[in-house]
């Protein structure tokens, strides 16, 4: 049994399901901040040198694309803690 179930059974299922609902939020909340600086900072970098436009948007694109999985991943275990 692990530390969490222990908590979870000795304080009730509602703190679970509120712990569980905070870290849903600042996965999403990390991931939009996240995604803000790389939108912000390829801006910056294409104003500075245009012609490497094609090279950075791919990059930032990637980069959102990895930010967007670990923020489901943190989503999705935290939907898994509530169910459980």
């Amino acid at each position: 049994m692990s530390l969490l179930n222990v908590l979870m059974q000795a304080t009730g299922l509602a703190l679970g399901y509120l712990g569980a609902a905070i870290g849903a939020g600042l996965g999403a909340i990390g991931a939009g901040l996240g995604i803000g600086n790389i939108g912000r900072d390829a801006m910056s970098a294409i104003a500075r040198q245009p012609e490497a436009a094609g090279d950075i948007r791919t990059n930032m694109i990637l980069a959102a694309a990895l930010i967007e999985g670990v923020a489901l991943f943190a989503i999705v275990v935290c939907l898994l803690v509530a169910i459980k």
